[in-house]
């Protein structure tokens, strides 16, 4: 559900009417982000809780008491003098005064911005602003991680527009609901990853028909659930057009990420001319076989293709014609969403079955180009204005803050991903992956929707177990961690 900072006021003058305390928000709120905390730095570190004087500074000091619980150390940076606290947060702070030591040299360094919160307007100023900077400046100078309650101190949370010295989050731990402005294409860079904390008393009511962001909670339930007498025949056929001689990869990787998204069985299409030097890189559980034409796959038996990475452009029309007369769902990538922008989108008004795109924003420009006005809209105005033009079509575009559009208005918005996800081949991946759960009978726009989150997800597990860090994080590591992604979402993880 999305909100504005209004609405959010509203719910909580409501739940204090039917008799629910201030104090009792804060604190399930506070618990919930050092949940959020814990879940990306599962070994403890030490936490600084840079405070303002109201009730999002309480946010802050009841995570940082529940952190200080799970062995983390605990220091503080305040804005103004502690007997300025209003009533909750300064309780809290009598409560943790003792444990509070001096900034130190641990690691990991997290930042929790308790500065302002949605109630808060107008740009920052005075010791809110210098404290703002100094945040920043740690994470820029020391890496630290910066995580926000609620809203980043000094983002408009109606609009997303940052004020001067806004703090920059790189976890935003959001209360309850999702505020429009954390959203927006103005505020991703200050947001960054998005964790809903959900309050028992101020309850998710998604709806199908309404926008919203995606949680494990709202997706698990998308997953099949599979019997103990499930074959490999029930889990899926998946038919992968890609790869050409300059561009190997791409093809093993869209169908690894078949086979690891739970796909039956899973057959690399691929021309004769690049059998050899594909099958040499393809895992023994893919099978991989020679066409001469694309078209080929129109006779054959899969309940879904996935179509484009590394394929190059020697063969357009055979793919147009592939694209328009598939009977099974497709998820279009890479270079057939180039040849697509070539031929115009018409080909997509009459393809005999769904088809999702999934386009990156260089791919997005050469699509919107095809429609005046379209270059100038958001991405969240673009993604619908496209799948309103082709209302056959489900729209996945990939970003910081990545957009899943169908006609209609449930568009969602993902909330998993990590910076380390900037380096190729971790487009390949997520078409596999997507093509996989439309084999295993997920419609197009939840397939895109799980996709999302699970290769975001994916990657987060990879740099927070240890094994990669964000400088090192390679598409493979996705393939890798894409199991206990898997597990994550069953379990209702951030």
């Amino acid at each position: 559900m999305i909100v504005t900072c209004r609405q959010m006021r509203e719910m909580e003058e409501a739940a204090f009417a039917r008799g629910v305390s201030a104090a009792a928000l804060m604190e399930e709120a506070g618990k919930g982000i050092a949940r959020v905390v814990s879940q990306f730095f599962p070994k403890p570190g030490a936490v600084v809780i840079c405070l303002g004087k109201g009730n999002n500074a309480g946010d802050a000091l009841v995570a940082a008491r529940e952190l200080g619980r799970r062995g983390w150390r605990i220091s503080a940076r305040l804005a103004f003098p502690e007997g300025e606290f209003k009533e909750l947060p300064a309780r809290h702070w009598r409560e943790l005064a003792s444990n509070i030591e001096p900034q130190g040299a641990t690691s990991p360094l997290v930042l929790l911005d308790g500065l302002l919160g949605i109630g808060a307007a107008g740009p920052l100023e005075g010791p809110m602003l210098e404290l703002a900077r100094e945040m920043n400046a740690l994470r820029t100078t020391r890496h630290a991680t910066t995580v926000a309650m609620d809203i980043p101190s000094g983002l408009n949370g109606d609009t997303g527009t940052p004020c001067e010295g806004c703090v920059v989050a790189d976890i935003t731990a959001t209360i309850a609901h999702v505020k429009t402005g954390l959203l927006s294409d103005s505020a991703a860079a200050y947001v960054g990853r998005l964790a809903v904390v959900p309050l028992p008393d101020l309850p998710i009511r998604d709806s199908e028909t309404c926008a919203g962001a995606l949680t494990a909670t709202s997706l698990r339930v998308k997953l099949p659930r599979r019997s103990f007498d499930f074959h490999k025949g029930q889990a899926g056929r998946v038919g992968v057009i890609a790869g050409s001689s300059n561009f190997t990869g791409a093809a093993v990787l869209t169908a690894t990420g078949a086979l690891r998204g739970g796909a039956g069985l899973v057959t690399l299409l691929v021309k004769e001319d690049v059998h050899g030097l594909i099958a040499a890189k393809t895992p023994p559980e893919i099978m991989v076989r020679a066409v001469k034409d694309w078209r080929d796959v129109l006779s054959e038996n899969y309940d879904a293709l996935a179509i484009g990475p590394g394929l190059g452009f020697l063969s357009q029309q055979e793919i147009l014609d592939v694209i328009r007369g598939a009977t099974v769902p497709a998820v279009i990538d890479a270079d057939a969403l180039t040849i697509i922008a070539r031929a115009d989108c018409e080909v997509l008004s009459n393809c005999a079955a769904p088809r999702l795109l999934t386009p990156h924003p260089g791919e997005m420009a050469r699509l919107a180009a095809l429609r005046p006005g379209w270059q100038q809209l958001c991405r969240r105005a673009l993604a619908e204005a496209f799948v309103t033009a082709c209302p056959r079509c489900v729209l996945l575009l990939k970003g910081s803050r990545t957009v899943i559009a169908q006609s209609g208005p449930a568009t969602r918005f993902n909330t998993t991903g990590s910076p380390g996800m900037a380096t190729g081949g971790m487009g390949d991946v997520l078409t596999g992956l997507c093509a996989a759960l439309v084999a295993q009978g997920v419609s197009c726009f939840d397939s895109g929707c799980l996709g999302a989150w699970l290769s975001g997800r994916a990657a987060e597990i990879a740099i927070t177990s240890g094994a990669q860090s964000v400088e090192s994080l390679t598409a493979g590591d996705v393939l890798q961690h894409l199991g206990p992604a898997f597990s994550d979402l069953k379990a209702g993880a951030f």
